[in-house]
């Protein structure tokens, strides 16, 4: 293993290189270890094949706040391999080593870091080649030294920005690094008809304040929602609904003589997310 050379982050070039071409990053989300981590491993090569831009490696977590049902079952049937911080890692490792140079997210809640050090967290994720990570626990009130850590790091903290933080945007933007995730609906991830009324002039709120890129997350799960967010967003995050498409592949992602036609399944419906129907 050999520590990244790389002078700028994967998730910057990405988004400017996307500007470029007037396109929009799909950002997929899967719990690691879900079903097993070997399995993970196979998936993410499948997500690149599909067209993803962006991958958001999830952490499991016993007490996952912000996740719904569909994420948290995953975190259980991870956590049944004792998936770790660590585990993520070498995941994420694994996957560069056959060909996946998308860049690499980690989301986790804030008590695993801790319990992990921050000093050996953020060496671990400029060893590992982790551009940026999402703690969805962590108020911008309590996350300087977390901000500070990362600067220097050159590992972006990801903002979250929900419709009700309509008097703290300025303050949750001061500072902020790789993009902000604009939170589409309240409550917890998962998948939706209909989004937070008025949510698109709430993102345009947001790209008023900030010259980073802004993506939207929570509850999109189709082409339609994907295309029609792409019309005034930068990136677009699908979490629930790919993890309910590999909970509903598992019993060939767990078969080895059937297991190519599992994660075919998973790569068809994250292409049919991106193209023309």
């Amino acid at each position: 293993m050999s520590i990244t050379g790389q002078s700028q982050n994967r998730m910057d070039v990405t988004f400017a290189e996307l500007r470029e071409k007037g396109e929009t990053a799909l950002i997929p989300f899967l719990t690691v270890g879900d079903p097993d981590p070997q399995t993970t491993v196979d998936i993410i090569v499948e997500l690149q094949a599909a067209g993803a831009h962006i991958l958001e490696l999830g952490v499991p977590y016993s007490d996952p706040l912000a996740d719904g049902p569909v994420i948290q079952r995953a975190s259980q049937r991870s956590l049944t391999h004792q998936v770790t911080i660590d585990t993520c890692l070498e995941v994420a490792e694994q996957a560069r080593s056959r060909g996946v140079i998308m860049p690499f997210i980690l989301f986790t809640y804030y008590n695993p870091i801790l319990q992990y050090g921050l000093d050996r967290f953020f060496e671990q994720m400029q060893r590992y080649d982790i551009s940026g990570m999402i703690i969805p626990d962590l108020p911008v009130e309590e996350s300087e030294e977390m901000r500070r850590r990362s600067r220097a790091a050159g590992v972006s903290l990801v903002p979250l920005v929900a419709p009700t933080s309509e008097e703290r945007i300025a303050s949750i933007l001061d500072g902020a690094q790789g993009f902000v995730y604009c939170v589409s609906s309240l409550g917890v991830t998962g998948e939706r008809a209909s989004f937070h009324n008025n949510v698109e002039q709430f993102i345009r709120n947001v790209k008023a304040n900030t010259d980073l890129p802004v993506a939207v997350g929570f509850g999109i799960s189709s082409h339609e929602q994907v295309r029609q967010f792409s019309e005034f967003c930068d990136g677009v995050v699908v979490g629930s609904a790919i993890v309910r498409q590999i909970e509903s592949q598992i019993p060939l992602l767990t078969d080895p003589e059937r297991k190519a036609e599992g994660l075919l399944q998973i790569r068809n419906f994250v292409s049919d997310l991106i193209g023309p129907k």
